[in-house]
């Protein structure tokens, strides 16, 4: 099978399509041959080294597909289902073994692509909104990337909960799209000279200087500073991601000295512990897609031997929606 390996810590340039061995299914695995697969920040901090990995090693735990073998202890699958998963090292390939425990029915009439949108940045966006931080009627909130893959979704769940969205885009397009969504305000942080000092101002002015009940983060090192100054008092800041670097360390008191302010650092697996809750998430998600409450932006597409340009797009926030490759 053709698939791309991270050779050693480094940029995109790192990435190369080779030929592996097809792969034999462990006792509690299925092999599924991949129609589409997730193309996320995680895979972009586990090629450069942000995250430790061994190298060489095959990228990618996210995609779509159809089972084509079943490891000898495996019940309730089928050869020939369609599944998802988001769970599951080595997804940019051909091939890809996936725990069954890990796999997701998808329904009838969701196609490949958008199924294999929805596990991590769907599942993601549901925690988030539903979990993290449970989101009433009135509540304000500030997300950031609101016209990136999860940006899009949490959007459209929280405007579903009744909840106020201020997204933060980069240019009049994404803007756009953060409102199509249903971002109430939108504010593009590239036309602010200081974000760090300036956002919160706008923030606060948004919601009559109260501040938003949660922040949502994604970027990390560059927006931090100005996502703790526009929490209210008692309320939550979500750190979910870190697309501009990691947040340097930092003394707890300031979250004494915001009101006392929450932090959380939420992570997928935490979200979907049991088998349970992962189908329950992806359940809702899918019924959403059904009956056309929620939209799922396929905003990227490349062919598996172009992976090196697909996170440079995402890298270079050149994207808006989902980035996918496809086989």
């Amino acid at each position: 099978m053709r698939a791309v390996v991270a050779t050693a810590p480094g940029g995109p340039e790192v990435l190369q399509v080779v030929e592996l061995p097809d792969p034999e299914p462990r006792p509690d695995e299925a092999v599924v041959a991949v129609a589409a697969a997730g193309v996320n920040f995680i895979d972009t901090y586990r090629r450069s080294g942000l995250y430790p990995m061994r190298y060489p090693h095959v990228v990618g735990s996210e995609g779509a597909g159809r089972v084509v073998a079943l490891g000898s202890s495996v019940t309730g699958v089928a050869v020939g289902d369609r599944v998802a998963w988001t769970a599951a090292n080595g997804s940019y390939a051909e091939l890809a073994t996936v725990r069954a425990s890990d796999l997701i029915p998808v329904p009838d009439g969701v196609s490949d692509e958008t199924a294999a949108a929805i596990p991590m940045q769907g599942i993601t966006a549901h925690y988030l909104i539903t979990s993290t931080v449970e989101l009433r009627p009135g509540d304000d909130v500030l997300l950031h990337a609101a016209a990136g893959g999860v940006g899009l979704l949490a959007t459209q769940l929280a405007t579903l909960r009744g909840a106020r969205v201020i997204g933060t885009v980069g240019t009049p397009v994404k803007e756009e799209l953060a409102r199509q969504a249903g971002a109430t305000d939108v504010i593009r942080y590239r036309e602010l000279d200081d974000l760090t000092r300036q956002l919160p101002a706008l923030v606060r002015e948004l919601t009559s200087g109260v501040g938003v009940r949660a922040a949502y983060d994604s970027v990390g090192k560059d927006t931090f500073d100005a996502s703790l100054a526009s929490v209210r008092p008692r309320g939550t800041l979500v750190l979910f991601g870190a697309s501009s670097g990691p947040v340097p360390p930092f003394d707890p008191q300031r979250l004494n000295a915001a009101g006392s302010v929450y932090l959380t650092r939420p992570s997928l697996g935490a979200y979907t512990a049991t088998r349970e809750e992962l189908l329950g998430r992806t359940d809702e998600l899918f019924a959403l897609i059904a009956d056309g409450r929620l939209s799922v932006r396929i905003g990227a597409t490349f062919p598996l031997r172009e992976a090196a340009d697909a996170h440079r797009a995402l890298e270079g926030r050149r994207t808006t929606g989902k980035v996918l490759l496809t086989l």
